[in-house]
């Protein structure tokens, strides 16, 4: 409120404002009070959960002398965090607020109702807590909601606040952070004090033009960076891994973020040329896919989003790439067990990914399990694969490359034969795995390891626990 008038007719004289400091008013005292006798300054149906809270104190390390002014609830189920200021705002009222809206975000239902009996215990009306967690449950249009508490709406009321307050807060608004600026204005009438209490930010106007949409960009903002995370997670954790040897021929199946009449687009775009469809994997973080139409490189997420636009002409807004490239189990590497390849047809990079995520190529507990392995015993790639934490394909890859394994020929594909893509260090040797196996007592059948000699994986577990 810029301008106060006392009216007599025609006439209206204006009344200069006066301030809480020079009229002896304190903020504890008197503001305080007027916003706990009066909480429709808050918003549209506020209950006063209490004031000058600082029962975090022992449990937080949070300092007692930093207490909350006042802690509201809105029927919509939303925490309202206030902070008061009798005069101007400090150039960090915001940040003070945000860190009580973070704390009390940890609040349940039992710990508000609490500290609601205890704030009108200390004003003089004797509650139980029953009661009050009741009335806290009943001010709640509908059911009471933890993600809704965990996010608490804030309020600061002040007489002026400095433009570092209000550009922060502007920001922090179209973040999707629900700050409110009221200002506290006071008057002096015909010897009676005036308060009034004007709400400067966000106006309606702000939230319905401007605030509404620009949190709709940061929510699609967040949503994208949470994407292209994800994307770019999943080439870490397949290259760290060692899923997938380079070379790997992948088959393009589009997913999320196309219609499913876009999806159908593209396959038949595809189809018209076999390369479109495919790419190339390289254990490359940056660009690890080698793409078969021009031959570049790309991200998942990138070359999804390059075939998206040359279809349809437009731009996608959100894809996840990774779910939209397949292995191609036909094209099986001579590394590793067909079997185990085949076991991965239908599975996208993004999928791989959350299988292995956590596996790291750190082959110190391969090598002690494979040296603990007893002669006249097997076992597979799988169940070696399964005890160090590790997948079948990337085991097969490095003891086919490796030269350093030992008992290297001990280890079988999941059907009890030698991998194709064994290989003995020392290349002169030409005996065959089978024959080592075999003078070591373990029987074949067919060309397969008979099971009677194969470890299981809790006895590799034993083996490698020592």
């Amino acid at each position: 409120m810029d301008h106060l008038f006392a009216v007599t007719g025609r006439s209206a004289t204006p009344i200069p404002p006066t301030a809480l400091a020079t009229e002896g008013l304190l903020e504890r005292k008197h503001l305080q009070e007027w916003v706990i006798d009066n909480p429709q300054v808050l918003g549209d149906s506020v209950l006063v959960i209490t004031a000058e809270f600082d029962r975090w104190a022992d449990t937080d390390g949070v300092p007692a002398r930093d207490r909350l002014d006042v802690l509201g609830l809105d029927a919509t189920g939303r925490l309202v965090v206030v902070e008061l200021k009798r005069g101007t705002a400090d150039r960090d009222v915001h940040l003070q607020a945000i860190t009580y809206a973070a704390l009390v975000s940890r609040f349940d239902l039992d710990t508000l109702a609490q500290a609601h009996r205890n704030f009108l215990t200390a004003r003089g009306q004797a509650v139980e807590f029953n009661e009050c967690r009741q009335r806290l449950l009943d001010h709640v249009d509908g059911d009471w909601s933890t993600e809704l508490l965990q996010r608490p709406r804030q309020v600061i009321i002040a007489a002026d606040f400095p433009k570092q307050v209000t550009h922060t807060v502007v920001w922090l608004s179209e973040m999707n952070l629900d700050i409110d600026l009221v200002q506290v204005g006071l008057w002096k009438v015909e010897g009676h004090l005036v308060v009034g209490f004007t709400k400067v930010y966000p106006t309606p106007e702000v939230e319905e033009f401007t605030l509404a949409p620009a949190r709709v960009e940061a929510k699609a903002a967040a949503r994208k960076l949470e994407e292209r995370s994800r994307a770019r997670n999943a080439a870490h954790v397949l290259v760290a891994a060692g899923l997938l040897p380079d070379g790997t021929r992948l088959r393009l199946t589009p997913r999320h973020g196309a219609p499913q009449s876009i999806r159908e687009a593209i396959v038949a775009w595809a189809g018209e040329d076999n390369e479109r469809a495919t790419a190339v994997w390289n254990n490359n973080t940056a660009k690890p896919l080698t793409w078969g139409a021009d031959g570049m490189p790309y991200t998942p997420t990138g070359l999804a989003n390059h075939i998206f636009k040359s279809v349809t002409g437009r731009t996608p807004d959100g894809i996840q790439g990774t779910t939209w490239w397949d292995v191609d189990t036909n094209d099986v590497p001579n590394t590793v067990d067909p079997d185990e390849w085949a076991a991965l047809a239908g599975s996208s990079l993004a999928d791989l990914a959350k299988e292995l995520s956590g596996a790291r190529k750190d082959w110190t507990l391969l090598h002690t399990l494979l040296g603990a392995i007893p002669s006249g015993r097997w076992t597979t790639y799988g169940d070696v694969a399964s005890v160090i934490g590790s997948h079948a394909v990337p085991v097969g890859t490095h003891l086919a490359t490796c030269g350093q394994c030992p008992n290297a020929w001990r280890i079988l594909t999941a059907s009890g034969r030698v991998s194709a893509g064994f290989q003995w260090t020392d290349p002169s040797r030409t005996v065959t795995p089978v024959d080592v196996l075999v003078g070591e007592g373990v029987l074949f059948d067919g060309g397969a390891a008979v099971p009677k000699a194969r470890l299981s994986v809790e006895a590799l577990r034993i083996l490698l626990d020592g």
